[in-house]
């Protein structure tokens, strides 16, 4: 006895057999009742993916995001586990507990991650800016006087004893140049790593010390403006 063919269609040149779950999920998408099976699951990877980003976020930013309990818990458990197929259950775990966070949550955990990534690039910067003053005070007597007008409260004669004694130790030509042949940084004295210390610290309070632009207000534009027109 022959068997009755189903009901249904062709999309793209695959079936679709009438009451199926991908019937549905096309009705869904044709009604514009809400995201598709597609959609909900690439939304649930993103959010598992976020999820696994909480375990690089400093305390100071993640604090604040006041997590459910059992997201808590369940971050620190992923984080203890070392067996590969233990961690990929424990991340879709986290994956789950994300999605019952509402937007505002999701949203503030974007933003705490964002923070934390311009705060990581702005440190690199400073780290290069604190190498490159280091290796000028050192191979320039005018970089000190040039430091020190930049920079005002410096104490000069730490600086310059640094400077000193940074020149003093400086590797031999040929040692640098044997280290540099096999791949190593030439070895450097103590007053070199306090130099750049000094550098880098100074550099931070600068940042951490920086005039904030403050907003113009658009009565004082308008203000401005009637002035010059007048």
């Amino acid at each position: 006895m022959s068997r009755k063919p189903k009901k249904g269609y062709f999309v793209r040149g695959q079936f679709v057999a009438e009451g199926s779950e991908l019937d549905e999920e096309l009705k869904r998408e044709l009604r514009g009742d809400g995201p598709s099976k597609t959609e909900l699951k690439a939304q649930s990877a993103e959010l598992q993916v976020l999820g696994e980003q909480l375990l690089s976020l400093r305390a100071d930013l993640f604090d604040p995001l006041d997590l459910p309990a059992r997201l808590v818990d369940a971050l620190d458990e992923l984080k203890r586990i070392t067996n590969f197929e233990g961690k990929r259950r424990q991340g879709q775990y986290v994956g789950k507990l994300m999605r019952q966070l509402d937007e505002a949550q999701v949203a503030a955990i974007h933003a705490a991650l964002e923070e934390q990534r311009k705060g990581s690039a702005a440190d690199t910067l400073r780290l290069h800016a604190a190498e490159s003053w280091r290796d000028r005070l050192i191979a320039e007597d005018a970089a000190v006087n040039a430091w020190v007008t930049q920079f005002p409260d410096t104490d000069v004669q730490q600086l310059r004893a640094l400077v000193r004694q940074a020149r003093k130790d400086a590797p031999a030509p040929a040692a640098a140049h044997e280290a540099q042949a096999k791949g190593q940084a030439p070895r450097q004295g103590r007053a070199y790593r306090e130099l750049f210390q000094l550098v880098n610290a100074a550099l931070e309070h600068a940042e951490a010390h920086a005039p904030a632009v403050q907003p113009i207000d658009a009565e004082d534009v308008g203000y401005v403006n009637d002035a010059r027109a007048g």
